[in-house]
């Protein structure tokens, strides 16, 4: 079974009430799953990590409760969704210093409880 935590490439959490993000990570949590927004490093964890509970199950596209991760789409497919990757892509390129390293993003998920 493919790992949240083991994906490279961009990911979208489809929300109950239908709107879609691209999102930086997401991690299996004992409740659910743990996601972070893009920027999350720039933003309070509160404002930036988000628990969705209930089961998760899929190998892709996944679901946790109501909530659906799929993996982004081609430009033609998610072109919104699309230009939000590329300004965080490009945002991590220009800011390579000022992100946290994955162990470390690993740890940070693991102390809001992630496990895997």
């Amino acid at each position: 079974m493919v790992e949240l935590q083991d994906i490279t490439a961009p990911l979208v959490v489809r929300l109950v009430d239908g709107g879609e993000k691209v999102v930086a990570a997401c991690f299996p949590h004992p409740q659910g799953m743990l996601y972070l927004d893009t920027f999350w490093h720039l933003k309070t964890p509160q404002e930036a990590a988000h628990l969705v509970r209930g089961k998760l199950r899929g190998n892709g596209p996944w679901r946790v409760g109501d909530v659906t991760v799929r993996v982004l789409g081609c430009p033609n497919t998610d072109p919104d969704l699309q230009h939000d990757h590329i300004a965080w892509r490009d945002y991590l390129e220009q800011h390579q210093s000022a992100y946290p390293p994955r162990e470390q993003i690993l740890e940070i998920a693991r102390h809001m409880g992630a496990h895997w």
